[in-house]
């Protein structure tokens, strides 16, 4: 930089390479500039050579510092390609808001839907894929890993026994009080047991069973394999020739096909011993006579319905855990996001099954 004053003005003239490469000699000069007492300055830019963005933010220092010494200046003489650099420069350091874009109802609707959509062609790519698994399984029956499946039905199946029961035995109580509450009115609490044994044996043994392991294992496997992915331990198994849908997917589907079943008959008692209970405090109806008239009331056919649902709710939840939590992303903050969304979607996927299977038993008279 060159300094000269005439008429009562400053000129400072720069000179040659304003670029990041000349950033240091250029900040030495100006933590060492002497400033005269001159209340207009003015700083000529066109004997800069080569300049770039640095280049620009250093002219923009030099200008502030002048100005904080009580200097009115002026930049002048620069080229266009300098003077729209720094005009933008100049709009981000005084912080000039861009314009927002906002974004209707109908914009919002559209993107929401159309994320579904591409989360729905994805989830059905994710079914082929395992589709063809599951064939090439049936090829070579060597490859199922066992020991897998069996630890897989005990952490789904018998280590959630206890929350089934709790849950089952609540259900049972609440249905007993309220229908009772009703049946009472009109003198037929003895068909309370009817409600009890059916409803749950149909329904609500199935649903409820099917939710609380949609929150529990859904959940897990979304975790479990969104940590193997970003830790790349399922690169890791593909660089190397290994399925993962052979070690990771199909043996929790499998044993989740198998525990599902049984933990819907382990909740149709809890749940119905629930009902007993409470119509027993309630109406003084004896534990032998409950018994007695679910034997009349309960045909093996509502039983039997319920169970068939197991396999199919089964199957909705350990392909949706497993789906989602080969969506996890590289960043730890995608595992809650898919774990939540792997529970939501789990259970929005076994309400929508069992209205089918309403819909179906219903059609069919049964």
């Amino acid at each position: 930089m060159e300094l000269r004053e005439e008429s009562g003005k400053l000129f400072i003239y720069c000179k040659n390479a304003w670029t990041l490469y000349t950033a240091d000699r250029i900040e030495k000069e100006l933590r060492t500039l002497q400033i005269p007492s001159i209340a207009q300055c003015y700083i000529d830019f066109s004997r800069v050579s080569e300049f770039d963005s640095a280049g620009i933010l250093l002219l923009r220092e030099l200008q502030k510092h002048l100005e904080s010494e009580g200097c009115s200046c002026t930049v002048g003489r620069m080229s266009p390609k300098q003077q729209k650099m720094y005009q933008l420069i100049d709009r981000e350091i005084l912080q000039e808001p861009l314009p927002r874009r906002h974004n209707g109802l109908l914009h919002t609707i559209g993107k929401k839907t159309l994320d579904e959509f591409k989360l729905f062609r994805d989830f059905f790519g994710f079914l082929g894929e395992l589709s063809i698994s599951f064939a090439r399984l049936l090829a070579h029956p060597r490859n199922f890993r066992l020991p897998e499946t069996v630890y897989h039905i005990q952490q789904s199946g018998f280590n959630a026994l206890f929350i089934i029961a709790l849950t089952s035995i609540l259900v049972g109580l609440v249905i007993a009080y309220q229908t009772l509450v009703q049946l009472s009115q009109f003198g037929a609490d003895i068909f309370v047991v009817d409600a009890i044994g059916i409803s749950i044996t149909r329904e609500l043994g199935p649903m409820i069973t099917a939710i609380v392991i949609a929150g529990r294992s859904a959940s897990s496997y979304t975790a479990e394999i969104g940590t193997m992915k970003i830790t790349e331990e399922i690169s890791a198994m593909r660089t190397m020739g290994f399925d993962p849908f052979f070690f990771l997917v199909i043996p929790r589907i499998v044993a989740l096909v198998i525990a599902l079943p049984l933990l819907i008959f382990f909740s149709d008692i809890m749940g119905i011993l629930g009902g007993m209970i409470a119509t027993k405090a309630q109406a003084g109806i004896s534990y032998a006579f409950f018994i007695e008239r679910l034997q009349e009331v309960l045909a093996t056919k509502h039983y039997i319905l319920g169970i068939v649902k197991g396999p199919f709710f089964a199957l909705i939840i350990a392909a949706t855990g497993c789906f989602h939590g080969f969506r996890v992303t590289n960043d730890t903050e995608s595992i809650g996001i898919e774990t939540t969304e792997s529970v939501v979607h789990a259970i929005f996927f076994v309400i929508a099954c069992d209205a089918l299977f309403s819909i179906l038993y219903t059609r069919m008279g049964w």
